[in-house]
């Protein structure tokens, strides 16, 4: 579900030229978009088509992003409906009374919450499998997903801190929940599923997606070949898998979102003409 710590307010678009200016940006077969803008209170639910999946998502959302990349991965023919959660339609209240994102619709069943919409996913559409069969391997992944709540909300502290004083505490903090998962890798592989993706990596990724973000105000928290070898490379494989690709957003426009978060005015559909998703 989508919640934004107030302490991501701190970020400003301080946009570096080169900034993803090669980063590849892919179309999906298996995505159909019915909103190109976000829906609002004063919109009307696009129609459902029987036996085809739909996606109530928002552009800028780490927990939808979870879900649409497990469902590009397992290459899932779906429908995409963008949200304004500021002025959220009634008819997705209907579908989620607290009206976050992401909810999974299909033929009148309902599914909400990232975590709980993927497990749904691995299980009806078993093939790529991204959990082990294995019960104390399964755990083992639920517990890394699990736990990266940890990094979440010490992702969104971090600004904040260097207002408040306790940037050096803060980081100390980040940067040890982080060695976590470089320690991880290294006894998983190139991907926390060994050779391929598993759900740890779709679950986690978003946030390395974002990291640009906070490292802008805080060079610090950047992850590189030298402070986290194997997360970096972990890093560019991620990037170079197509569901990756296909729900990628540039860190400049996550900027420009959370500052308009910031003043009250988030643009729901920012950047919408300069890239397709």
């Amino acid at each position: 579900m989508f919640h934004l710590r107030g302490a991501m307010s701190f970020i400003r678009p301080r946009i570096h030229a080169e900034v993803m200016t090669n980063r590849k940006i892919s179309s999906s077969n298996f995505e159909n978009d019915l909103s190109r803008v976000s829906l609002g209170k004063d919109s009307e639910c696009p129609p459902l088509t029987p036996g085809v999946m739909r996606i109530y998502s928002m552009r800028f959302c780490p927990y939808a992003q979870r879900t649409r990349l497990v469902l590009q991965y397992k290459e899932i023919p779906h429908e995409l409906v963008n949200i304004n959660l500021k002025q959220k339609p009634k008819w997705l209240r209907f579908r989620y009374p607290a009206g976050l994102v992401p909810i999974l619709e299909k033929d009148g069943r309902v599914i909400y919450e990232s975590s709980v919409c993927n497990d749904y996913l691995d299980e009806v559409y078993p093939y790529p499998k991204l959990t082990p069969s294995d019960p104390y391997r399964k755990a083992e992944d639920k517990m890394l997903s699990e736990t990266f709540n940890k990094v979440i909300s010490l992702f969104y502290e971090v600004p904040a801190s260097i207002v408040e004083g306790t940037f050096k505490v803060t980081l100390k903090k980040y940067l040890r929940e982080i060695k976590r998962y470089e320690d991880a890798l290294s006894q998983r592989g190139k991907f926390f599923g060994g050779d391929k993706p598993c759900m740890v990596d779709f679950m986690i990724w978003p946030w390395f997606e974002r990291l640009e973000c906070i490292s802008k105000v805080a060079p610090e928290t950047d992850i590189t070949n030298i402070n986290f070898p194997l997360l970096a490379c972990w890093m560019e494989r991620m990037n170079q898998i197509p569901a990756v690709q296909n729900t990628f957003v540039k860190p400049e426009h996550h900027i420009q979102f959370f500052t308009g978060l910031r003043e009250g005015n988030p643009d729901y559909d920012y950047g919408i003409t300069q890239s397709k998703l």
